[in-house]
């Protein structure tokens, strides 16, 4: 199935001081999907941002989907406040939900779209079973906690599966792929079967505050190399 192309820049690598200004320049400049790193230093060893941060967004006027990565545990009492915000997407690790399911239906009933991330060495088995219950699947192609990382290649092999599954059960469910994504691999991650493309440092920490047209030259980048997936 062929999919658009989407980018998400990820905001843990925005300057927060002028965070509504980062992220409508980012849109402007035609980023797709503003991406929320929601870490709660149990689940990994930081701690970012939560609900007032997403609803302030909103508030602030953005109407571009957001996507809100969980990185909590536990993470079902979280999950209502960020529906509450103004969240599009809510996605979470399987191993931080005591039950799989019921984190997904919660998320569908809270009015958003459910998604599983699975991180570098997490194998795949829950999707046989959650599959065709979810709008997203994120793969992490680095350890959860940090921006900034590299690329773990083999993730590429995990996408192929992914993109394999879907497919074969017909479903419009978008992969989702985020960390060490830049314009030097994004083609090779697209021809792998992700469509959706969370980029954080590629993004806010590739340009300099004192240029205007800095997001234009790197989101313009990123779709060149798209072009030619």
């Amino acid at each position: 199935m062929s999919k658009q192309f989407r980018i998400a820049p990820s905001i843990l690598s925005a300057n927060f001081a002028r965070l509504g200004d980062e992220v409508d320049n980012v849109l402007r400049a035609g980023a797709d999907i503003v991406h929320f790193d929601v870490m709660d230093n149990h689940y990994v060893p930081n701690l970012t941002i939560g609900p007032l941060v997403c609803e302030a967004l909103r508030k602030h006027g953005v109407t571009a989907p957001i996507d809100v990565h969980l990185m909590v545990k536990p993470v079902d009492r979280i999950i209502p406040d960020f529906a509450k915000a103004g969240a599009t997407y809510i996605t979470f690790h399987p191993e931080a939900s005591e039950h799989v399911d019921r984190t997904i239906a919660l998320i569908r009933e809270c009015g958003c779209k459910p998604g599983l991330v699975f991180n570098p060495a997490t194998p795949l088995e829950v999707l046989e079973y959650t599959l065709d219950k979810l709008d997203m699947v994120l793969l992490m192609s680095v350890n959860p906690g940090f921006g900034g990382q590299k690329f773990i290649p083999y993730v590429l092999d995990k996408a192929r599966k992914v993109r394999q599954m879907i497919d074969a059960r017909g479903l419009n469910v978008s992969l989702e792929i985020d960390g060490g994504v830049g314009p030097a691999n994004i083609r090779e991650v697209a021809q792998a079967g992700v469509d959706t493309f969370v980029a954080g440092s590629a993004v806010f920490g590739a340009a300099k505050d004192s240029d205007p047209n800095r997001y234009d030259t790197v989101i313009g980048a990123l779709r060149a190399e798209l072009a030619k997936a």
